[in-house]
């Protein structure tokens, strides 16, 4: 496993990249005096941040136009397992794989156990992401249980997320999900359009809507596995609803809305994680936090926005009475 995410495996270029992110965050420590730029930790956590800021919006907008928004707490809970899986192969075989890897297998193969639960017994998509959910975190607080070899000891960076803990080996293989999931959506947008607003007739046109929901869950299974390293599975996912939400408040286009959460998830991300430090909180509760504070501001936005359009807009038969006879004369 080290020949895969070491500095000399197939992950280098990456890690190259991640030196070369943490020169740039350097100069703009001495250039700005920002304390938080002047710590190799922040560097990658920063990276991490903005990734996720990106990732979590791009597949949350689809999620939540299909009414899908709790399938990221399914998923994170599964992660979670995946964590364990990784940690308890770790203490019993000694085989120094990574646990955000062993996560990333785990939360894609229930991904695809939600989807097929759903295909196979017609159940609701609520009911197959219940099933999941409950496996998974069972699946996780057993091995943690067991304590094998300490097992439980530094638990809580995965179920509340740490700035500190975000590794070079863990931020590479974020790069990695970020590159898969950008790509991805972007060869497939529109199909994925297709079915989130109309799966019928993306049926009937000959789209397989049962192969793009899959990759849909997929996806989301990537994210979820990347924004745990500082959102945690208890909060990450919020990252794919809060930002999305608040955006539909302002936005009058799908597209449009896709690109203002991105930027609403930027906004709470930098934030967050800059009051996390100084503040010395759990970033992932303070991210959220932020989240929805900008969530409630475009509420409000996009409410005075609705008022001064109908304000503006005058109604039939509105017309003043005097001007037509004006014109009558």
């Amino acid at each position: 496993m080290p020949l895969l995410t070491g500095e000399d495996g197939v992950l280098a270029p990456l890690y190259w990249f991640l030196d070369l992110w943490s020169g740039l965050m350097s100069w703009l420590a001495g250039a700005t005096g920002l304390e938080l730029l002047q710590y190799g930790f922040m560097h990658r956590a920063i990276l991490v941040g903005l990734c996720i800021g990106v990732m979590a919006p791009l597949i949350g907008t689809f999620l939540v136009h299909r009414q899908l928004a709790l399938i990221g707490d399914a998923l994170a809970h599964t992660a979670f397992a995946g964590v364990a899986v990784g940690l308890f192969l770790n203490a019993v075989l000694d085989l120094g794989v990574s646990p955000y890897l062993t996560a990333v297998v785990v939360a894609m193969i229930a991904a695809l156990f939600i989807e097929l639960i759903s295909e196979a017994t017609d159940a609701y998509n609520d009911v197959s992401m219940a099933i999941v959910l409950s496996t998974g975190f069972a699946l996780g607080t057993t091995l943690i249980s067991l304590n094998a070899g300490g097992l439980a000891v530094g638990v809580n960076q995965f179920l509340f997320g740490n700035l500190s803990t975000v590794s070079a080996e863990s931020a590479a293989i974020l790069l990695v999900l970020f590159t898969i999931v950008v790509a991805v959506v972007g060869l497939t947008r529109n199909q994925l359009l297709y079915v989130t607003f109309d799966e019928t007739a993306a049926a009937v046109s000959g789209l397989s809507v049962n192969w793009y929901n899959r990759i849909m869950v997929m996806l989301t299974a990537l994210v979820v596995v990347g924004a745990m390293q500082i959102m945690g599975v208890i909060l990450v996912a919020a990252m794919l609803v809060v930002p999305v939400a608040g955006a539909s408040q302002v936005s009058r286009s799908f597209n449009e809305s896709l690109l203002v959460s991105v930027v609403l998830a930027e906004l709470a991300v930098i934030l967050g994680i800059a009051a996390s430090y100084y503040g010395e909180a759990t970033a992932g509760g303070v991210i959220v936090l932020i989240a929805v504070a900008i969530y409630v501001g475009a509420v409000v936005i996009g409410k005075v926005q609705t008022a001064y359009g109908e304000e503006s807009t005058p109604e039939m038969g509105s017309i003043n009475v005097d001007e037509t006879d004006s014109f009558g004369d």
